[in-house]
């Protein structure tokens, strides 16, 4: 089994209903924040199931959400086919928008799941769909120090703040038996170091800079802004 086989199914990262919408409840939160006009065209990459889509659609122009999993993208087009501002991608049809044709793109909790080589071929996707003013937000990457305990601890305090704390307890145990405790052990999650991505990005033609705060509810994680390089301020 591959990262991508288990997300195209239910998995067990989400505790229970609560967790699962308020989770995508913040991370459109932050994501809407970062839009830069009314008019911007948006790009969320890897988005999942992107519960709250529609608040991040509602401060844009245009929203595509892509995702590797088909499973994943029936439910979002079954989901938002009424809503004109949203568009749903597979990461080939990423080819199909127009270059310099993007304002903003997010990519929120992927990069641990693709090898260094895959992230270094996206980037040059990405760079080439920007507007030279364009953006890209790079969130929930992991650090080297970090661990299935820290996470553990981030999710019990995201859980105690949003009333699920009892789920989250018994999801913590369950999540040790499950298909994600294998894989993380096989196949592993990519990490990155501040330092490592501020390099990785200069050298595929980013002007980038760390953000002060993660998207989302664990700080334990960093989110990363980059500009095309030949943009000047």
């Amino acid at each position: 089994m591959s990262w991508r086989d288990f997300w195209n199914a239910d998995t067990p990262i989400y505790v229970n209903d609560r967790h699962k919408i308020l989770h995508y409840r913040l991370v459109a939160r932050d994501i809407a924040a970062l839009v830069p006009s009314p008019e911007a065209v948006v790009l969320d990459y890897g988005c999942g199931e992107a519960l709250s889509a529609r608040r991040v659609a509602a401060a844009c122009g245009r929203l595509y959400l892509c995702d590797g999993a088909p499973l994943v993208r029936e439910r979002l087009e079954e989901r938002f086919a009424a809503e004109p501002k949203i568009v749903v991608l597979s990461p080939e049809a990423i080819d199909a928008i127009a270059p310099a044709s993007l304002d903003l793109i997010v990519v929120n909790s992927l990069l641990q799941y693709l090898s260094v080589e895959e992230f270094g071929d996206l980037l040059g996707l990405w760079r080439e769909r920007l507007k030279p003013a364009g953006r890209l937000v790079l969130a929930d990457v992991i650090p080297p120090d970090a661990s299935a305990l820290d996470d553990a601890r981030a999710l019990l305090g995201f859980a105690w703040q949003g009333g699920f704390l009892g789920a989250a307890l018994v999801g913590l145990a369950r999540t040790t038996l499950s298909e994600y405790r294998t894989l993380r052990a096989e196949l592993g999650l990519t990490h990155y170091s501040e330092g490592e991505m501020i390099e990785t990005l200069r050298e595929r033609g980013f002007v980038p800079e760390r953000r002060p705060s993660n998207l989302g509810h664990n700080q334990g994680r960093m989110t990363f802004l980059a500009r095309p390089v030949l943009f000047q301020r």
